[in-house]
């Protein structure tokens, strides 16, 4: 018995004497890691978990973020090759040069490319849709634009009021507002009138055109809203203005009174005839009037998101 204990001792001994490593293979315990291995799974983690310098950096529309060799992020204009392909002919864009554009990817990262240039400061978003042939603007054509607009904005807000059943077209405040003109029993009805008459409508019940022209803007200031129009946001109200389309630019071009291509709401509602008190827009809704020929007023209504 004691040399079956002794026998055993012994092969205790030798266990205990071995290296770890005939007694244990690397890997198979999770704690036990081969020199090396750790640091290097330490860099595939940092490199996963940092962050993209680009991720909170934006740039306006036509340049794309890219970082520099301190990875310091910044602002390049856009390649249009690398724009996505337009979905249709909806999302082409009329440039103010008369080229037409695939989509406002291209149009801004041609524009982008074109600062600095006498050519790139002239270049502006015109109107959404392929370019076309617009009939040259005649003196008299102009000075009926805001007589006609005037009546078109006041029935559009008249529209409006009538169908806003789900109260999704107007706030309250609004609604508030136009109530008063839809119940004026003096309202010129919506109809093909003569310039005397309104002209005549206009100084007889000036109060009712004072919202209307003061609410478009707001419409058309969104991007960013900043109490200036500029031609891109002027852009989606040339659409609805057909019979009247081909002196836009011009009418645009004369409201610009101290010509940095900007409109202010005071140049707007000058070019109107308000002179009333400028407002302070909020609880803005983005609408865009389409012409429609089947509906009750010459334009129609619907619901636009202004992306360009």
């Amino acid at each position: 018995m004691r040399v079956w204990i002794v026998f055993l001792l012994c092969l205790a001994g030798k266990a205990l004497s071995a290296p770890v490593s005939l007694l244990v293979e690397v890997g198979t315990n999770p704690v036990q890691v081969e020199t090396g291995e750790f640091d290097e799974a330490i860099e595939v983690v940092e490199d996963v978990m940092a962050e993209n310098p680009c991720l909170n950096h934006h740039c306006k529309k036509g340049k794309v973020c890219e970082v520099d060799d301190s990875n310091t992020p910044m602002c390049v204009c856009q390649d249009p090759t690398t724009c996505p392909e337009p979905a249709g002919e909806f999302e082409h864009i009329c440039g103010t040069d008369n080229k037409t554009y695939e989509s406002s990817c291209h149009f801004f990262a041609t524009k982008c490319a074109l600062e600095g240039t006498k050519k790139g400061h002239k270049l502006h978003l015109d109107y959404i849709g392929p370019c076309k042939y617009i009939a040259p603007c005649l003196d008299n054509e102009l000075s009926e634009f805001p007589l006609r607009m005037r009546d078109w904005l006041k029935n559009v807000l008249v529209t409006l009021y009538e169908r806003d059943e789900d109260h999704s077209l107007l706030t309250e405040k609004q609604k508030h507002r136009v109530k008063k003109i839809y119940e004026n029993d003096k309202r010129l009805q919506a109809g093909e009138h003569s310039l005397d008459l309104l002209a005549l409508d206009f100084e007889k019940n000036y109060n009712m055109y004072i919202f209307p022209v003061h609410w478009q803007f707001g419409q058309l200031d969104q991007h960013p809203i900043d109490g200036y129009l500029s031609h891109t946001e002027l852009s989606p109200l040339r659409a609805p203005l057909i019979p009247m389309e081909h002196c836009t630019t011009n009418f645009f071009t004369q409201c610009d009174a101290d010509t940095d291509n900007y409109i202010s709401l005071e140049e707007w509602a000058n070019c109107f005839g308000i002179k009333e008190p400028l407002p302070k827009f909020s609880d803005k809704i983005i609408i865009v009037f389409v012409c429609a020929i089947q509906c009750q007023y010459p334009w129609e209504y619907v619901k636009y998101d202004k992306a360009v």
